[in-house]
């Protein structure tokens, strides 16, 4: 599936609860995740209004040179979202310490959309753990492979 990944969310962050959106989009936007274009590196949704905003998100245009002059790759981008889950988010987001953060953007048929997930930041021994993890993980598989 093509799409965008936010690699470091789950470096980042602790995931407790998933979701999925959709985003509205541009055209050339559409056209330019679709191809696997674009970044969720330091993206997060915030929430105003009953609605919720993704942030931080770069998607750049599908065609630069036919892009309108005035196009911002970083523009607020507002996902569509039930008024249940928005209330679930809402209460999250109003809770110390948790995070509303995308996972991914993908296609799904001729929608384009977000996997979110509320999030605990890690702190840095967390992240060693999870780095010492990985590592034991790595050398398990390959002295497995050898044998």
């Amino acid at each position: 599936m093509e799409g965008i990944k936010n690699k470091k969310a789950f470096f980042n962050y602790e995931i407790t609860e998933k979701y999925t959106a959709g985003v509205e989009l541009l055209g050339l936007e559409v056209k330019s995740v679709k191809n696997g274009h674009g970044s969720l590196e330091g993206a997060y949704v915030i929430l105003r209004g009953g609605e919720a905003f993704l942030t931080g998100a770069t998607i750049p245009p599908y065609q630069p040179s036919n892009s309108p002059d005035d196009y911002d790759p970083m523009r607020v981008r507002r996902l569509l979202l039930q008024k249940k889950e928005l209330k679930e988010l809402e209460e999250a987001s109003q809770t110390a310490g948790l995070t509303i953060v995308p996972l991914g953007m993908y296609n799904k048929g001729r929608y384009v959309k977000v996997d979110i997930a509320i999030g605990r930041g890690k702190k840095k021994f967390d992240k060693r753990e999870t780095i010492k993890k990985r590592d034991t993980d790595r050398d398990i598989r390959r002295t497995l492979k050898r044998k």
